[in-house]
Formats: C-alpha cells, structure tokens, sequence
C-alpha cells in the first residue's frame, strides 16, 4: 500500500508516492534520484547514509519514510554547491580527509549537524560524532583535524 509524503528535502518541498514503511534511503536514492547518500550495511550501524532530519543526524536506512512528513531533510546534495561549498566541504577538501569517498557524505552530515548545535565544538565531542561512522580508509586524524577547521572558519565573522 503507498501513501503520499510530503516534507522539505533540502529547502524545496517534494512529495512522494511510495510506502509507508520503505526506508528514506530508497526513497532518496531511488525515487528522488539523490545519489550522494550512501547504503552501507542498512542496519544504522556504519553511518554512510546519515542525513539530518529536523537538525539532528540519523540513519536513513532505519529511518521509515512516514516518519519525516512534514520534516526537514538534508542531504549532502543540500549541503552546499561548487560554486558556493559549506565550509565543512571545502575543509574536507584541504585537509585531504577523504580517500575513497565512500563514508564522506555520512561523515559530513554528522558534522553539518554537530556544527549546527554546537558552533564550537570540543575534540571530544568531534571525536565521539565519528564513533557513529565505520571508515576503513583510516583518514579519522584528517576528519577531526577539517571539523576543528570548519569550526573555526564558520566561527570568523
């Protein structure tokens, strides 16, 4: 049985035809067309398809599609553009805090939304942030190191 959702995807409101039940993630990749969130282990376990949702990052694997109606939801796809990245982004970029890419989009959307609530974050808090996130590439020391400064960039007025 399908239903028809409505929510804010990224500052522009969609609706979607789909089930109830059926993962964000399908719904983003698959009906939406938003390739940048990622299926990793589809268990929330890994985090490469964590989006924010009303601010606070989740799984989008576990996250049931009836739940973020009339929600906002951000992917890496509205995060920021080429021509004008997040600062998040383009620290990513200069601190080379990304190998095969695979996990980054998940990592960036956890981060987008620690900055949001925590502007000033301490390396502990970075640090527990990326618990939530498998990364075999082993660039963790390089992530910490582009969120301590994004933070301090987005910080400077």
């Amino acid at each position: 049985m399908t239903a028809s959702f409505a929510f804010d995807l990224n500052g522009q409101g969609v609706s979607v035809q789909a089930a109830p039940e059926q993962s964000l993630l399908d719904v983003l990749r698959n009906h939406l067309q938003l390739k940048a969130t990622r299926m990793g282990c589809t268990q929330g376990e890994c985090g490469a398809c964590r989006v924010i949702v009303d601010g606070q990052a989740v799984a989008s694997c576990e996250t049931p599609l009836w739940s973020v109606a009339g929600k906002s939801v951000t992917t890496l796809e509205g995060l920021g553009t080429r021509a004008k990245p997040h600062a998040l982004q383009t620290a990513f970029i200069e601190a080379q805090a990304m190998q095969c890419g695979f996990c980054t989009s998940g990592i960036l959307m956890s981060a987008a939304a620690l900055l949001h609530r925590q502007p000033q974050p301490t390396r502990a808090e970075i640090v527990q942030v990326l618990d939530k996130h498998l990364c075999r590439c082993g660039a963790h020391n390089r992530v910490v190191h582009a969120l301590e400064k994004a933070a301090a960039q987005m910080a400077t007025p």
